[in-house]
């Protein structure tokens, strides 16, 4: 759940070398070098392609910045006009530099480390490619979703073929397990959920099936609280991330019996530390390690995690 990331001071000294956001996102040689530091550092058991979700956009002709503190900035496609005017013309040759990303990587890690690549499921990419920039409500991209579905669907349909060649272009180059993040799923009502969620990350794992792609599939649909069996039933995918809300015993007694789990621990424990954070990788340990596991965060790391509060976690879940 982002390991490369700015709690890392070796990752700083990067980041202040590489120009903008997107530069590092392109550029391999240091794209490579910030995914296997946490690996280098922490002894991980997988890495995690360092990209963005937003690469995707950005590679359908849609302007995209990063705007330091402030976040991602894109010029908003609002109607059908604009979203009809994006271009899968030089999709994959524009994201090339991430699957060279991708082939460094794994020359760089041993044969005992997974790597892990990723894009945003279409909900989510959709919602800054709308907005125009992050939310708390994603309000633009529902909007939208309500007054003009028809438009929406080409939006939507349009980022599900470029999702499954992404993610099956990260695999040719040496990805072994691949992620969906649905950040922004908890924002949609039941009956938007099964249509902009669920249909598309169903739509996403059966594309890289029928192109021969094995990778297991891990869905992320923060937020979506007891929808997550739905998903996990309807979607396809091989595991589900959950996050920091979901309670241990529904994970273990809806999600679990059925595919592989991962998370939930708060991130902001693991900046705190101390006994409580101690006594939830316990619980957590307790309630899920006995069956298919991957212990992670809830949601991503944050800038002001110490990294000595992750060493020591690292340790307790070896123990």
């Amino acid at each position: 759940m982002r390991q490369a990331g700015r709690y890392l001071p070796e990752y700083r000294e990067v980041r202040a070398d590489a120009g903008s956001f997107l530069d590092l996102c392109f550029n391999p040689e240091l794209a490579a070098r910030v995914t296997l530091q946490p690996i280098e550092r922490f002894g991980f058991d997988a890495a995690i392609l360092f990209s963005d979700i937003l690469v995707v956009p950005h590679a359908l002709g849609q302007k995209v910045d990063f705007i330091q503190n402030e976040g991602p900035v894109l010029e908003p496609v609002t109607d059908g006009d604009a979203i009809r005017a994006l271009t899968r013309d030089r999709f994959l040759e524009l994201l090339e530099p991430v699957f060279e990303t991708v082939r460094q990587v794994r020359a760089g890690l041993g044969p005992e480390v997974a790597l892990i690549g990723f894009c945003g499921a279409p909900w989510t990419v959709a919602t800054y490619m709308v907005g125009g920039r992050g939310s708390p409500d994603q309000a633009a991209a529902r909007a939208l979703a309500y007054r003009d579905p028809g438009a929406f669907r080409i939006l939507i349909d349009l980022l599900v073929g470029v999702s499954v060649e992404y993610l099956c272009a990260q695999v040719k180059a040496g990805a072994q397990v691949l992620q969906i993040f649905d950040s922004w799923a908890g924002t949609l009502p039941d009956g938007e959920f099964e249509r902009w969620c669920v249909g598309p990350a169903r739509e996403i794992v059966a594309g890289v099936r029928a192109r021969g792609v094995e990778a297991p599939v891990i869905g992320f649909p923060r937020g979506s609280g007891p929808l997550y069996s739905h998903y996990a039933r309807e979607t396809g995918v091989n595991g589900v991330s959950c996050d920091t809300s979901l309670p241990l015993d529904y994970i273990a007694r809806e999600l679990q019996p059925s595919l592989a789990v991962q998370g939930n621990l708060d991130p902001l424990l693991l900046v705190n530390g101390g006994d409580a954070l101690t006594r939830r990788v316990d619980e957590i340990l307790a309630a899920l390690g006995e069956g298919p596991f991957i212990f992670n965060l809830g949601h991503g790391i944050v800038p002001q995690t110490p990294p000595e509060h992750v060493a020591r976690l690292v340790a307790q879940v070896r123990r």
